[in-house]
């Protein structure tokens, strides 16, 4: 059995704990820009209709007495850290997704610490004794079946999806409750009729394949029991990137190129923080209207060059044809690997020659960055955009 352990309004809880004054009251983590968007609302905005991505504006006009509060990463991060602990004493099979949700396998565990709603008992009482927050813990036979179960009893719940009631479990379960079932995909599964998960089963693999690719093939597998999925413990992040919504929504080309290659920067810095490498580039731009579109670009070879980044990320920018203002830009990356990659992997083409002497020059820029600021070192030809007030950076 595999416990989904998810915080319950994560950033909001901690400040409330932190500042008594807050207790009861509808708050959200954001900036005060209009322009601004929530990152957490608390139980009682999500009253009011209030939804983390929701723009400050529409909050306020859902309750105009909201209380916003500027987040506080760096004390997020400690007590995540802390929760990850007290998770890891119960099981070595522990998997942290986010910063406030981890996977946990219990097999194996139950002659030490009994069954694993005895195990998810006592990790909700060692979180709340330890930190006074509370967490919602979902648990089944299946990967992603603990996660959904996560969220059916929020907050401070505890769902448990028993073996016997598995199949019945999955055929009922609307379809809009399956991780990776977004707004797009909804509107083909309303089309052909598709309201819960069983009802995939309908369809033929093939037709599935073609309307929805992976996903429809994944959808099938998953309507009939079978999530190979396994809780990962050595696995590496995902991914990192860096994006900003701006105060006002811009159409110069300059303007966007000089925030690409900022994010270019900052990725190819955590990159090499953290020791690793990438080959898959990505870039993401959301419109005035709040349409997005995301271009990507894999490599043959990997990289953790800001000056590689950026070469790839500009010539997605450059190859796409801009009608519409932009509101917010994103650099990310993927494909990671760490620093022990085999050698052969990271060899560099005839193209790339010269890729080792960036990443030489900016792990020395990284140096100087590190005892002197980040600001001390810039790129000649496109200086960092300076943030505006009411501009938000994401990570």
């Amino acid at each position: 059995m595999i416990c989904h352990i998810d915080m319950d309004a994560f950033f909001a809880a901690v400040e409330q704990r932190d500042n008594p004054s807050l207790l009861g009251k509808p708050i959200i983590i954001s900036g005060h820009s209009k322009r601004s968007v929530v990152s957490t609302a608390s139980y009682e905005a999500r009253k009011f209709g209030i939804r983390s991505a929701m723009p400050v504006f529409q909050a306020k006009e859902r309750c105009p007495n909201v209380i916003i509060v500027p987040g506080n990463m760096k004390k997020y991060r400690e007590n995540s850290k802390r929760i990850m602990e007290i998770i890891s004493r119960f099981s070595p099979l522990i998997e942290q997704v986010s910063i406030d949700e981890a996977f946990l396998d219990t097999a194996g565990c139950e002659r030490l610490f009994g069954s694993p709603e005895q195990i998810a008992v006592k990790i909700k009482k060692e979180i709340y004794k330890n930190l006074s927050l509370t967490c919602s813990i979902g648990i089944a036979s299946l990967k992603f079946l603990a996660k959904i179960a996560s969220d059916m009893n929020k907050p401070d719940g505890l769902t448990i999806i028993e073996k016997a009631k598995t199949r019945a479990f999955i055929l009922n379960l609307p379809i809009s409750k399956v991780p990776g079932v977004g707004k797009s995909a909804m509107k083909h599964m309303d089309i052909i009729q598709v309201k819960t998960l069983g009802d995939i089963q309908k369809f033929n693999p093939a037709i599935l394949k073609k309307k929805f690719g992976k996903m429809g093939e994944k959808l099938l597998e998953l309507s009939n029991g079978l999530d190979t999925s396994k809780v990962e413990t050595d696995s590496l992040r995902k991914s990192i990137s860096s994006e900003t919504t701006l105060s006002n929504d811009t159409a110069d080309n300059q303007t966007i190129r000089k925030y690409i290659l900022a994010h270019c920067q900052r990725v190819g810095k955590d990159l090499r923080k953290k020791e690793l490498f990438c080959s898959t580039i990505s870039i993401k731009l959301k419109f005035s209207d709040f349409t997005q579109i995301t271009r990507s670009k894999t490599l043959d070879t990997l990289i953790c060059s800001s000056s590689a980044i950026f070469d790839t990320a500009i010539s997605l920018f450059d190859n796409y044809e801009l009608k519409k203002k932009v509101r917010l830009i994103g650099v990310g990356v993927s494909s990671l690997k760490d620093k022990d990659t085999p050698v052969q992997m990271l060899i560099i083409q005839p193209s790339e020659k010269n890729m080792e002497q960036w990443e030489s020059v900016d792990m020395a820029v990284d140096s100087i960055s590190e005892k002197f600021g980040s600001d001390v070192v810039k790129k000649a030809n496109l200086k960092y955009p300076k943030k505006t007030k009411g501009e938000k950076n994401d990570r």
